[in-house]
């Protein structure tokens, strides 16, 4: 499905939640050959929300009604709640529809796989939403790693932290296993996916997984460290009880070591209703969190090189997207991409309740 030559794509889009409204629907309007047709969400407040910001888009209360328009659409996004995502998705591709599912696409490998078979067997495209594939810092990393510049690396530290002492509620903290929860399926996403994109195959993972806060019910601390098949270990943090921030990044390498400090700024800049497109400035951040390279010295007290860090690129996923259902591109993210790291996600979770290291 591609669409006529200069039409844009019609896009559908199941859930107008934080995922939904903060990060689909404006990349979606800011990719030239998309264009946001339809939000699904029964929510008066978020239909109201969604009229706002996007004037003219069509509101549905249910995935039902959009599927029945499913010859007036090109492209289904499914941002809802991580317990519906492979109802939906099945039921898109089954409807002939290519489909872009947020993270985590599924609760297990499994079903991941399945999923990918099904589209293949239909011949449509699935994606998924792993979009700090193209965080600043990620991006600049790989091009230190493409450039030889840490010579062999030896260890990748990743932290994804935050200080959150009192829970929020809802279904990302809940602790019924349905609705995957917990930050192990949440940040775990990126981290693991991030790990496998730079160093690939893992050999053997080991986690550790507690519960911090008073009233929590899913993990909210969780370390998982993974053996890659080339010898790169790789030590991952995810928190939300982090009263004092880790860097985002630390890998040292025979030659010489990075260390980044803070996130990228896409997810802050969306929330705050800005849009990508038109100044240039878009996933820019300061100088001051420029991180470092070097050998023996402190990046804290200003030893090594300041590494200019590079715009980050959400924009990018949709962009390939567009190109990939218009026969011009491959698909960003495979869905046997993200069943690798589900397989990891699934060992670290035997690690952690067991006490054990899980050989993949």
């Amino acid at each position: 499905m591609t669409g006529t030559s200069g039409t844009p794509l019609r896009v559908g889009l199941i859930g107008y939640g934080l995922a939904g409204s903060v990060f689909h629907a404006p990349l979606i309007a800011a990719t030239e050959g998309l264009v946001l047709d339809t939000v699904v969400t029964g929510n008066p407040e978020r239909q109201e929300q969604a009229r706002a910001g996007f004037p003219g888009v069509r509101l549905v209360a249910s995935a039902d009604e959009l599927f029945a328009r499913a010859g007036e659409l090109d492209l289904v996004v499914v941002a809802s709640p991580n317990k519906t995502h492979v109802a939906l998705a099945t039921a898109a591709l089954e409807a002939g529809l290519p489909v872009v599912v947020d993270k985590p696409v599924a609760g297990t490998a499994a079903e991941a796989r399945e999923l990918g078979r099904l589209a293949e067997e239909r011949g449509l495209l699935l994606s998924v939403f792993q979009n700090r594939r193209w965080d600043n810092d990620f991006l600049t990393l790989r091009g230190l790693l493409d450039e030889g510049s840490l010579g062999e690396v030896w260890r990748f530290e990743s932290r994804f932290e935050r200080w959150r002492p009192q829970t929020k509620g809802g279904w990302r903290e809940s602790g019924d296993p349905v609705e995957i929860g917990g930050l192990l399926y949440d940040l775990g996403s990126h981290v693991v996916d991030q790990a496998l994109v730079l160093f690939g195959p893992v050999r053997s993972v080991y986690a550790e997984s507690d519960v911090r806060r008073a009233g929590a019910e899913v993990d909210d601390d969780t370390f998982v460290a993974l053996t890659h098949a080339s010898g790169v270990r790789s030590h991952l943090f995810m928190s939300a009880t982090a009263a004092q921030l880790g860097p985002r990044f630390r890998v040292l390498g025979s030659k010489a070591g990075y260390v980044k400090y803070g996130l990228d700024p896409q997810e802050a800049a969306l929330r705050e209703g800005e849009r990508p497109g038109g100044s240039g400035e878009w996933g820019r951040e300061p100088e001051s969190l420029w991180g470092r390279l070097g050998a023996g010295e402190s990046p804290l007290t200003g030893g090594g090189s300041a590494v200019p860090t590079l715009s980050g690129d959400y924009p990018a996923y949709y962009a390939a997207v567009a190109r990939a259902l218009s026969g011009g591109g491959a698909n960003p993210v495979t869905a046997l991409e993200v069943a690798a790291a589900l397989d990891v996600l699934e060992a670290a979770r035997r690690s952690a309740r067991d006490g054990v290291v899980v050989e993949l």
